[in-house]
Formats: C-alpha cells, structure tokens, sequence
C-alpha cells in the first residue's frame, strides 16, 4: 500500500512538472518577447544585447520571437523605471540596464522608482574590467599625470561608470577629471574624443574592444587605468586603480563601486513575473551563453563571455544592498559633491 502511495505521489509531481513546462511553452509559443536597452544604439551594451536576443529565443519553451528595442535616458532609470512600474509582468518584457543600475537606489536615489532586489534577474553575459583612457593628443598621458592636469572626460549620464568613477576619483583622491555628460552613447563620446571635444572616456574593455579595436592596435589612445576588483591578464601594464587606495575606508569605498562589475552585463525581468516563466527563461539565459552559435559570434564580435547565473546575480544584488551605511554615505557624499 505505501509502495502504491508513493509511486503515485511521484507520477503526481512528475506530471506537475510536465504540466508547468507545457504552460510555458504554451504560454510563449508564437509571442513576440521585447528585449529594452536602456543605452543608445551601437553601444557595448545595445550589441551584446542584440547578440543575446539572436540566440535566446531558441532555448525558451515554445521558441517566442524575441525584439531589441532601445530607450535610453537618465543612465538606464527611465527604461528601469518603467519595466518596473508599468512592465508587462507576464514574462514577455525583459531589460538590459547599465551595471551601475543597482546601486543607483544607494548612491544617487534621485529619480529613482525601483527596488532592484525585486528584479527577477535573468543573469549576468560577462564580468567586466573597465578602462580609463584618453586620446593621445591629451594633456595626460599617465595616471598621475591628471593630479596635476585637467581631463575632459566624455560620460551618458550619473549611474554610469563613466560619469561615478572619475567624479570619485576627484572627490576620494584629488583628480582632476571634468566630467561632462549628455552623450548618448560611448561611440558618440569616441567621435567627441576624435574631434577634440572630450579628452577621453571610460568603457569596458570588451566594448572598446568591440567598436574600436583599431585605437588600440594604431595607439590612438592611452590607458590610464582599469577599474576593477583584479588586472585583466590582457592589461597586465596598466595601472589597477584600486591600488590607488591607501586606507581601509578608501577600499571599501572603491569596492561598493567596483561590485558593479561582477555582474558586468545584467539582464533582468520586473517584479511579479510567475515563477515558472522565471525559470524557464533564466535556465534558456544558461542555455544560450554555452551555446556554440552563440559563443562562436561572441568571438567574432569580440565579446567576452564569463556568465553568470540569474541566482548569482540576484545573490550579488542583494549583496551590495546590505553594504555598510558609512561606506555608504561616503560614496554618496563624494557623488553629490561633484
């Protein structure tokens, strides 16, 4: 008699489980699923995005179509804003927002209508190491140079690294970078740079990689320095500016900032999305970053690869939403006081 129990109680969950993959797939057969990038056309962010949406779709219950759209504005909080509000939360809205994004509500709460810990995170495409440089007619040419000189340095918006760590840098350390923002892209800030308009930027290494190979094969530019938690094998000469840090304070100061990176490229879903399509979509964002196809454009496009999981990311998330309220207010201070 228990034998006969159990194995009905293992056919029920088993068939529970069969019916729950039959209503995602059910559910996202023949849907167009939106993919929105809260950064400008042909961006590092906007053609990672594009490559993930190219090989998603096959991996998700039901093979949906999937589009890219973009709506960039206020460094990705009016695309958050909105999937966070108005979404749809049926799991056929999906966002790609700057890494800054989930720190924004702690450092520059301003404008800010979301609780990132509430994000369904799908996962991370990479971890990230940005680089700081310059064109090489700037006044700077080294690190240190630019205690001395002034910098022009092109940014999109606050929440993005390229606008919170010179302005960090200024405030903790005595730089003198000039941030000037409002740019829709980093290739409309590579044409400022070009044209003498800006001195330089900051960037992913993978995204200046990708859109600007040519600068660093011709050394039309100079790299200051990486922002990260640890050097690139690919930067090993270049300047780590957590190093820059003489004080415990100063670190962890450095390191709220450069949490960031770890989940270099989030993809997320909004709140309240039913927790089956959750799954499904997050086990397709595996799927798909150790799919050949998928890995084989990466190359191509010159687009690093080191994913992490939806779990992971919302672990990190949540992480860095615990971190001390006078590491904190230093950041914040420092961002404020710009």
């Amino acid at each position: 008699m228990k034998r006969a129990l159990l194995a009905l109680a293992v056919s029920l969950v088993a068939g529970g489980s069969t019916l729950a993959e039959e209503d995602v797939a059910a559910f996202f057969h023949g849907k167009t699923l939106r993919l929105v990038v809260g950064v400008g056309v042909g961006s590092g962010y906007d053609i990672n995005a594009r490559l993930l949406a190219r090989h998603l779709a096959a991996h998700i219950p039901g093979q949906p179509t999937i589009v890219v759209q973009n709506q960039p504005g206020a460094g990705s909080l009016t695309m958050t804003n909105a999937l966070y509000h108005t979404g749809p939360f049926d799991g056929t809205v999906m966002g790609a927002s700057f890494n800054g994004m989930p720190t924004t509500p702690l450092l520059q709460p301003t404008g800010v209508r979301f609780d990132p810990v509430k994000f369904n995170w799908l996962g991370s495409t990479n971890r990230e190491t940005q680089a700081m440089y310059v064109w090489h007619t700037a006044p700077a040419q080294v690190l240190e140079d630019t205690r001395s000189k002034e910098i022009v340095m092109g940014a999109q918006a606050p929440g993005s690294t390229q606008f919170d760590y010179p302005v960090l840098a200024n405030k903790l350390f005595g730089f003198k970078f000039k941030v000037v923002t409002g740019y829709e892209s980093t290739p409309k800030i590579h044409l400022a740079m070009e044209s003498g308009e800006v001195d330089g930027t900051i960037a992913n290494w993978s995204t200046l990689k990708a859109i600007n190979t040519n600068w660093i094969t011709e050394k039309k530019i100079r790299i200051l320095a990486q922002w990260a938690l640890q050097k690139s094998p690919e930067l090993d000469d270049v300047p780590l500016f957590l190093d820059v840090a003489n004080t415990e304070g100063e670190r962890a100061a450095l390191r709220l900032m450069l949490a960031r990176l770890e989940y270099g490229r989030p993809f997320f879903l909004p709140p309240n999305v039913p927790p089956a399509r959750i799954e499904a979509l997050r086990r397709a964002f595996d799927a798909t970053m150790k799919d050949p196809a998928y890995l084989a454009e990466a190359d191509k496009l010159k687009i690093d690869v080191e994913p992490l999981s939806g779990e992971q990311v919302a672990a990190l998330v949540e992480q860095v939403s615990r971190t001390p309220a006078d590491t904190v207010a230093r950041v914040r201070a420092a961002l404020e006081n710009r």
